[in-house]
């Protein structure tokens, strides 16, 4: 089951990513060949939202996400 997930920003609300999600689970890091559409700012391997809150990190071939900083 394919779905259309959208990551946000756990303090201001914005969208960070579409991504598309495959089964049930937690989602631990992000595909870059999965994301739909990216909003999100990058600082070096930093992955942030535009208000500044890091939301992973740039691992290479996925975004390895920090738990609580962010919804979907």
């Amino acid at each position: 089951m394919v779905k259309a997930t959208s990551i946000r920003c756990a303090k201001c609300g914005r969208e960070v990513f579409r991504y598309l999600k495959f089964g049930k689970g937690h989602l631990w890091h992000c595909w870059k060949p999965r994301i739909v559409r990216d909003y999100s700012v990058r600082e070096g391997n930093l992955v942030k939202c535009q208000c500044g809150n890091v939301i992973g990190f740039d691992v290479g071939i996925y975004i390895k996400l920090r738990q609580k900083s962010f919804t979907w």
